[in-house]
């Protein structure tokens, strides 16, 4: 599987997201990381970050591999994926909107309980 410059921006944006997660608490950083791509990312990003993650080597910081596992595969059920309701899962008009989980008033970094 080549790499594309396209695939160099996701892997690049994939670790942005991770890096600003490690400067959070660890119990929230996996959650976070996999709950912020859960909303922000179209189905078609995250469909070629599967295929990326599987390649050995491709590039991403070790807590992008540990949060796959909680992030969304398009086309499979979404009761391991986190971030996302409903509403999301049924989709969107286009993949838009505040159904589509998109929102700037949400934070993406998981709530704690103390």
């Amino acid at each position: 599987m080549s790499e594309t410059g396209t695939d160099a921006k996701l892997i690049r944006m994939a670790n942005q997201i991770a890096t600003f997660f490690l400067s959070q608490p660890e119990d929230v950083r996996v959650e976070g990381v996999a709950t912020h791509i859960n909303k922000f990312w179209e189905v078609r990003m995250r469909r070629r970050f599967f295929e990326l993650v599987a390649v050995p080597d491709a590039g991403f910081l070790p807590l992008v591999i540990e949060a796959a596992s909680s992030i969304k595969r398009p086309g499979e059920p979404d009761s391991t994926a986190v971030g996302v309701g409903q509403e999301a899962a049924a989709g969107a008009p286009g993949g838009k909107g505040v159904v589509a989980g998109e929102t700037l008033s949400e934070l993406s970094i998981p709530e704690t309980t103390p």
